[in-house]
């Protein structure tokens, strides 16, 4: 059997875990994101993305590989190339979910894909996340998540070329990604990937310049910048996808614009170039 074959045999795999929304979670990341100080008594709605605060991968010390994540294998597909990202997502905002909740997540393996890019093979994850609160039989956020693995950065790799962000924005905002914002999200998120706080792992191993700001990190200040600016809208839906790592040398932009009709929020990120880093569309409902 191919290795191909061997990863397609984990389409449609899952499992199931349960998490309450607690209330210390929401607090810590509403003060990672500089919010003035509030409480999350039960009832408070998560706003969203912020889901990623629960569920946490709670894997053994011993099953951590030499990346900082869970070794090749168990539920995700044992992917033989060393470098893993979040490439991007798209949600479906159904119902809220509350400070309180009992919430149950199940995990699917939607797809597997593999595919030549410029810099040799890729492999490409997408998993569906169902979460359903308080024993209910509609889901409240359906979530697929889509992860990339690539081959070892070489010397000789051809980087596809950067693309220019939109200028103009309605909304802005500057991010400054120090080593503290990256190591206070990876601890909320229980996230033991090295390349966002091992300066030494990420530059000499894998080959970046600097750590890694946190795909999920950015897209979350993006839906934090239509937060700020439009603070009664209803997301409905939202989808993000990373175009180039943003790093920690320089700070960075968040932007948004909202369309003529009300419906629907255009968001992206930026580098200190200006080169677009993630874009992202969210849908609103009314």
């Amino acid at each position: 059997m191919t290795q191909d074959l061997d990863l397609a045999a984990w389409i449609g795999r899952s499992e199931t875990v349960a998490d309450r929304i607690g209330p210390t979670p929401v607090k810590a990341l509403n003060a990672t994101l500089d919010h003035p100080k509030a409480e999350a008594p039960d009832g408070t709605p998560l706003p969203p993305l912020w889901h990623w605060l629960y569920f946490l991968p709670l894997h053994q010390q011993s099953e951590i590989g030499p990346d900082g994540h869970a070794k090749r294998g168990g539920f995700l597909p044992p992917v033989p190339l060393p470098r893993r990202m979040w490439a991007g997502s798209q949600f479906e905002f159904r119902s809220p979910i509350r400070v309180g909740d009992a919430v149950e997540r199940v995990s699917t393996i939607d797809n597997v894909t593999t595919k030549e890019g410029r810099t040799g093979k890729l492999v490409f994850v997408k998993v569906r996340h169902e979460l359903r609160c308080n024993g209910a039989s509609d889901a409240a956020l359906v979530e697929f998540h889509d992860i990339v693995y690539r081959e070892a950065k070489q010397p000789t790799d051809v980087e596809p070329p950067p693309q220019r962000a939109e200028e103009g924005a309605a909304w802005r905002r500057t991010i400054v990604p120090d080593d503290v914002l990256l190591f206070r999200y990876s601890a909320l998120t229980f996230n033991g990937h090295r390349i966002h706080y091992d300066r030494k792992y990420v530059t000499e191993v894998e080959g970046y310049p600097g750590l890694i700001v946190h795909g999920p990190l950015i897209a979350t200040l993006l839906m934090d910048l239509l937060r700020r600016n439009a603070p009664d809208a209803d997301v409905a839906s939202f989808r993000f996808k990373a175009v180039r790592p943003t790093f920690d040398l320089h700070p960075f932009q968040v932007n948004g614009q909202p369309s003529e009709d009300g419906k629907s929020v255009r968001l992206w990120a930026q580098d200190h170039e200006g080169w677009l880093t993630m874009e992202a569309v969210a849908t609103l409902r009314g």
